[in-house]
């Protein structure tokens, strides 16, 4: 094909310019504006075939009413459909002594003057057609033109692909991203149980937005390193994390403390400051035990979600803020709004994403695995290398209930690690529920009995370190050195 010289030079540019979209939608409109550019018609549109096969669909469309589809369809059943039979272009410089076109109410209605279509071949197949016409004598729809434009829809078919293959590796790369989380879990968090996976999985897909989460759960159950997780493995991981214990902010300063104050607003309020929600901007404000809100605030709380702003105790003018909020909390928010506790509306405002994490004892199978965690952990941090459990710890392990879920497993690893007397965590070094599981210690014995065993054993793990076993104990050194002393203890 003997491509005019003034088209060459447009080709190697258009070339470069439509390769580098990566939006099927941009792309699509790019290549029809170059046509009609090009070749100075007035309107036109580009039909594909669906990927799963079918007749061609509008992809689309410049100048053309979209009310008024059917001037394609009718267009389509006599340009377009011979181009598709013979996957040659066409082109006719005079509708109104072309035969072909006669039978086609839309060219007399819209007085069209002269039509180019070119097919999309792409290895052979035909994956659709760009259609341009014009009413106007100096478009330059010509044989040489022609040629242009077959070369260009050469050029299109293969860009075409490529973003619909951009597209496909960006899903893939996204279901990747969710499957790796789910197997792998997150820094810090550790499960591998079916419970624990829908976890994962949930979590996976609000990483790359910024929808509000709800995460509901058992106190111990680590909702803050879930909210954690989803904010530095997301989009806004580079931008502010703030975590809040609505909890423990007292009630009269919780409003200021969210959402900042103005000078002279309340005695003391020497200065404007930012509140919280404020500092957060672009990143990510934790809302945890969100239902401790007291019922004004919530009312606020409301607003802001809605309308993404706040306003300063004191201030008149509210501030526009972009924050991802994620709340937590323990108690059941179905039955604090039954209670008339918490607002319904903000309640459903809050869970547009739920995320549940189950307690400790409804994911037993987890529990090897968290305990060799914490174990590596402690036994990093304590200086000694342990080879794991024995089976009796593990069992110990397992058939306890964890009211205090995973926090609670971590403190009794960590006690364990300390107690040990060798490399292996054996099951009289698992102290649950206080100092009744210690062996040798029993119900009738003085407390004088209890600490001497406790300081004995402690010391044992400490290799004789009073200053660490103090620390362990939460006791003072002099208290040891006194009572190591008193008790004649072998240290």
């Amino acid at each position: 094909m003997n491509i005019p010289e003034q088209y060459l030079q447009a080709l190697l540019e258009i070339s470069r310019e439509i390769n580098s979209i990566q939006d099927r939608e941009a792309l699509l409109e790019r290549i029809l504006n170059i046509a009609l550019q090009q070749l100075a018609a007035e309107r036109g549109f580009i039909l594909l075939r669906p990927e799963d096969g079918g007749a061609l669909q509008p992809a689309a469309v410049e100048n053309i009413d979209p009310d008024k589809i059917s001037d394609i369809s009718e267009i389509s059943s006599t340009a377009v459909q011979t181009v598709i039979a013979k996957k040659q272009p066409i082109l006719t410089y005079d509708t109104a002594g072309d035969e072909q076109f006669e039978e086609a109410p839309s060219v007399m209605l819209h007085k069209i003057s002269s039509i180019a279509c070119v097919p999309l071949l792409l290895k052979g197949e035909l994956i659709g057609v760009i259609y341009i016409d014009s009413q106007s004598q100096a478009a330059r729809l010509n044989q040489q033109s022609l040629k242009f434009l077959s070369a260009f829809a050469n050029q299109a078919a293969i860009a075409i692909e490529n973003a619909r293959l951009m597209a496909e590796l960006r899903s893939e790369n996204d279901l990747l991203k969710e499957e790796f989380h789910r197997i792998y879990a997150f820094e810090g968090i550790v499960g591998h149980s079916a419970n624990m996976e829908a976890v994962f999985q949930m979590i996976g897909k609000v990483l790359n937005n910024s929808a509000t989460v709800l995460i509901t759960g058992e106190t111990g159950t680590g909702k803050e390193l879930f909210a954690r997780a989803i904010h530095y493995n997301g989009i806004r991981h580079e931008r502010p994390f703030i975590a809040v214990n609505c909890a423990a902010i007292p009630e009269k300063l919780i409003e200021s403390e969210l959402y900042g104050y103005k000078k002279g607003a309340f005695t003391g309020a020497n200065a404007d400051k930012k509140g919280l929600i404020e500092m957060a901007h672009s990143g990510t404000i934790f809302l945890d035990e969100i239902a401790e809100i007291p019922p004004g605030l919530q009312v606020k709380l409301l607003r802001f979600l809605q309308e993404k702003e706040v306003l300063p105790v004191g201030g008149h003018t509210p501030v526009k803020v972009d924050v991802r909020v994620i709340a937590a909390t323990n108690l059941n928010l179905d039955e604090e709004v039954q209670a008339g506790r918490f607002r319904e509306d903000l309640y459903y405002r809050l869970q547009v994403i739920p995320v549940h994490i189950p307690p400790l004892r409804e994911r037993k199978s987890d529990i090897p695995l968290l305990g060799h965690h914490f174990l590596k952990k402690s036994g990093e941090a304590l200086g000694k290398n342990f080879d794991g459990f024995s089976k009796e710890a593990l069992a110990r392990l397992s058939a306890y209930q964890w009211p205090g879920n995973v926090r609670e497993l971590e403190n009794v690893i960590e006690r364990a690690a300390v107690l040990a007397a060798g490399r292996r965590i054996e099951a009289d070094d698992i102290v649950i529920k206080g100092l009744r599981e210690v062996k040798g210690i029993e119900a009738g014995m003085t407390m004088e009995e209890v600490q001497r065993i406790l300081l004995e054993k402690t010391l044992r793990a400490c290799e004789g370190n009073k200053t660490r076993a103090a620390e362990t104990m939460g006791v003072s050194l002099s208290w040891v050195h006194y009572k190591v002393k008193e008790w004649n203890i072998d240290a």
